[in-house]
């Protein structure tokens, strides 16, 4: 039978928060994982199987086409001002 794993044993193992990993089960980030009504309220259930060869996403926003190309930004016009 598959150890399944609740999100402060996933938490523990990569080295982030419980609500990170709350993110990612509602991501889909990891495939098998099961939401569960208990009695306590709402529970996610992992697979240790989902954790083999799982990474964890870089921090931050992921960087825009022209910066990743090392493409310069274009120039915004100066705006003229209407003399009173």
């Amino acid at each position: 039978m598959k150890k399944r794993l609740t999100t402060s044993e996933v938490a523990g193992r990569l080295g982030v928060g419980k609500s990170t990993v709350n993110l990612w089960c509602n991501q889909g980030r990891f495939p098998n994982a099961e939401h569960v009504e208990e009695a306590r309220g709402p529970v996610w259930y992992i697979p240790e199987s989902d954790l083999d060869g799982f990474e964890k996403p870089q921090k931050g926003r992921p960087a825009s086409k022209s910066k990743a190309d090392g493409a310069a930004k274009p120039k915004r016009a100066a705006k003229k001002r209407a003399r009173k």
